[in-house]
């Protein structure tokens, strides 16, 4: 019996015309970010193309702008998304930072430096796409002060926030969860390594690594990216004060992995101090003492006189 074609369906032909025209605008963007340049005349589509795109086949949009992102020149694949209608379409967050500055209120126009971040960070998924949203809460946080400084306080929180909702709206990272969180951790935390000062004692540099955990080197990496500025001496010092925390993490790690948090017979001063004999309690007792130390209430490696006075200030809290 001879085969036939499958009944067509005109009421779908307009939706997959309407998905392709997005993709296509999509394509003309990755490949403007990859080659550096305008391949033909410039496409359009409209946020229902976009809604009938991701409805059909997110995973073809999201590979897209990963492209845009990850390209040798993703400004100009971010500027051909914002020219197309794809960006205020699929992330008007971000749409809503083109022309946020530009002197008028005395900073920088955030947009440019948004993708200048995003040219600038190493070429990872997370670390890129987290360029391109983490100054996205500086729209709704924007305060100018009476001696007339600008100011965005709590825009990375909003900017979290953001997000999350921005997820909720248009799904393109919730098949990734590890993806998602990452970009997320990033928006949240982007400020934190800059806030850096040589002050820092050891403590607090331990419990920075500790409280980044796994996001360390990216956010470490998303901080480089971030200093834009044209001023040569700031940038200078700006890198350098990153390099030296990341150095002093790094000493700390392995300072750490030689020697226990605890000095050589603390639990002999602690049976001292209190009268006590060896016991479970001892073990008990040392492993509060190191928890104290990770949470960075105090120091690692101090005298063994200093863990006793901690003790003596809340015995209840070591079981004494």
């Amino acid at each position: 019996m001879p085969q036939t074609d499958p009944p067509r369906d005109p009421a779908a032909e307009p939706t997959a015309a309407a998905a392709d025209r997005a993709v296509d605008a999509l394509e003309q963007a990755a490949t403007a970010a990859e080659k550096g340049h305008m391949l033909g005349v410039q496409l359009f589509a409209t946020g229902a193309d976009l809604t009938r795109a991701t409805e059909l086949d997110a995973r073809r949009v999201r590979d897209r702008l990963d492209r845009v992102v990850m390209g040798n020149d993703p400004e100009l694949g971010l500027d051909v998304l914002a020219a197309s209608g794809v960006l205020p379409a699929l992330f008007p967050e971000v749409h809503a930072l083109i022309g946020f500055g530009d002197g008028e209120w005395r900073h920088k126009d955030v947009w440019k430096h948004t993708k200048q971040v995003v040219r600038q960070a190493v070429p990872r998924l997370e670390v890129r796409w987290a360029s391109l949203f983490h100054d996205i809460g500086k729209v709704k946080t924007r305060s100018i002060s009476p001696d007339g400084k600008v100011h965005f306080l709590g825009h990375a929180e909003v900017g979290a926030r953001m997000f999350d909702k921005m997820e909720r709206r248009l799904p393109l990272f919730s098949p990734e969860p590890a993806l998602k969180d990452t970009v997320r951790f990033l928006v949240l935390h982007h400020l934190r390594a800059n806030q850096y000062e040589p002050s820092w004692t050891d403590s607090a540099v331990r419990r920075f690594a500790r409280e980044l955990g796994t996001h360390l080197d990216d956010l470490m990496c998303l901080a480089r990216a971030d200093i834009t500025t044209k001023r040569p001496e700031k940038k200078r010092k700006g890198l350098s004060q990153i390099d030296e925390l990341a150095a002093r993490i790094a000493l700390l790690a392995a300072e750490d992995a030689k020697l226990p948090p605890l000095p050589t017979g603390v639990g002999d001063e602690v049976m001292r101090a209190f009268d006590l004999r060896p016991s479970r309690l001892i073990g008990d007792i040392k492993r509060k003492l190191e928890s104290a130390i990770d949470s960075g209430e105090i120091e690692a490696r101090l005298p063994n006189e200093a863990y006793v006075d901690l003790i003596k200030k809340d015995p209840a809290r070591f079981g004494l």
